[in-house]
């Protein structure tokens, strides 16, 4: 079912533009912006310090990145979504609370090196990412080789890919590609509530639902390999 739009969302936005560090692309052919354009945060004006930097591609609702920010407020975060409807839940649920440590890209994963410097990134969060079994679509899935060539842009050496996933099948096809990709994967468990992770774990909107059904969860970190 597609999500009705919120109302007044392009002023509910502009409210939170402070928090925004982009929206949209600037020209609907990705690959040609992913190569072209170049539009670079400078992590130190932008959160007025320098601190570690995590990304978490596919922020849905925020409350991933909200509870992460306030564990680790030694962390600056960057929350991306691309879909405006979505990201207007997050940015407003930050600003409401006063979370400092929080800001946010609303724009296609696929051109994130255009605002992101290479290499700035320390760890990147990858939480229910949507599957996308059929075969035609391998590209568009956020573990294939395409988007592991931009994470490894981003990426600090020995950075971290954080995965969790509901999809097995996803999940076996994410470590192959990890493994293909120049990254060793570690602290990996086929039943993160019932493993010596659960502890540390914060639990997404998307994984206390599978939870309740008693569905297990697929978690590890990829970790990039000189």
């Amino acid at each position: 079912m597609r999500m009705r739009k919120k109302r007044r969302l392009d002023a509910r936005i502009e409210a939170c533009s402070d928090l925004l560090i982009a929206r949209g692309s600037p020209d609907p052919n990705l690959k040609k912006t992913e190569q072209e354009y170049r539009a670079l945060v400078d992590y130190a004006q932008l959160f007025g310090r320098r601190a570690p930097v995590h990304l978490e591609v596919g922020c849905g609702n925020g409350g991933f990145v909200a509870e992460m920010a306030r564990r680790f407020p030694e962390v600056d975060f960057v929350a991306l979504e691309v879909c405006s409807n979505v990201i207007l839940t997050a940015m407003e649920r930050v600003k409401r609370e006063g979370i400092p440590n929080v800001r946010f890209l609303n724009v296609p994963a696929e051109i994130v090196r255009c605002f992101l410097p290479e290499h700035s990134v320390e760890r990147i969060y990858l939480n229910f990412s949507t599957p996308l079994p059929q075969k035609s679509r391998e590209k568009q899935r956020l573990t294939s080789p395409r988007f592991l060539s931009i994470y490894r842009a981003l990426l600090q050496q020995g950075g971290e890919i954080w995965q969790k996933t509901d999809s097995e099948e996803f999940f076996d096809y994410s470590l192959r590609m990890f493994a293909e990709n120049g990254f060793a994967c570690r602290d990996t468990a086929r039943d993160l509530h019932h493993s010596g992770y659960a502890a540390e774990n914060v639990v997404t909107e998307y994984e206390r639902m599978f939870a309740e059904k008693g569905l297990p969860i697929f978690r590890t970190v990829a970790v990039l390999q000189n």
